[in-house]
């Protein structure tokens, strides 16, 4: 006898914080700690949706908060 088990598939949204390193993007996600990186922001997204695909197959009951974000100012020499 052959069990199937079935899956429900839920969308979820993230936020992707992504920065330059010389040659390379480099994106974060902050709600689940991923990271992940590519030669392009396209690239460097969709490695990161794999990986953040990935970690939550793994860790299924993770409490996700989302971060809370702002900005701020600061005085430089110019």
């Amino acid at each position: 006898m052959i069990f199937e088990r079935s899956f429900t598939m839920t969308i979820k949204t993230f936020t992707a914080v992504l920065h330059k390193e010389e040659d390379m993007y480099v994106v974060e996600c902050p709600e689940v700690g991923t990271v992940s990186q590519g030669s392009t922001i396209e690239d460097a997204l969709a490695n990161l949706k794999e990986a953040t695909e990935l970690y939550l197959e793994e860790f299924p009951d993770l409490k996700i908060e989302k971060p809370l974000l702002t900005t701020f100012e600061v005085a430089v020499n110019a």
